[in-house]
């Protein structure tokens, strides 16, 4: 079994979609009025932006702590000087 990518899943805009019409589709059937399925589906909605803005904001955090390439230092990279080709 291979290991879920929860940060791909909880920012799928399909996820988000499909629990937004399987929330509006249980609150109707069990009696509730067409406004409340639609409050509730916006809010779920609403979550799901929150959800993906932090999550994106996580994942360029976590990129911009990784460490950057070393600079080479021309200082350190020189050759030794030969006190022979100076005389």
């Amino acid at each position: 079994m291979s290991n879920i990518d929860w940060k791909r899943k909880l920012t799928s805009r399909k996820l988000w979609l499909a629990l937004a019409g399987l929330v509006s589709g249980l609150v109707t059937a069990f009696g509730g009025s067409e406004a409340t399925a639609t409050q509730v589906t916006g809010l779920i909605l609403s979550a799901a932006s929150v959800v993906a803005f932090i999550v994106g904001e996580g994942l360029v955090d976590a990129a911009s702590m990784q460490p950057t390439q070393d600079i080479p230092d021309p200082e350190k990279e020189k050759p030794p000087e030969d006190s022979d080709d100076l005389k």
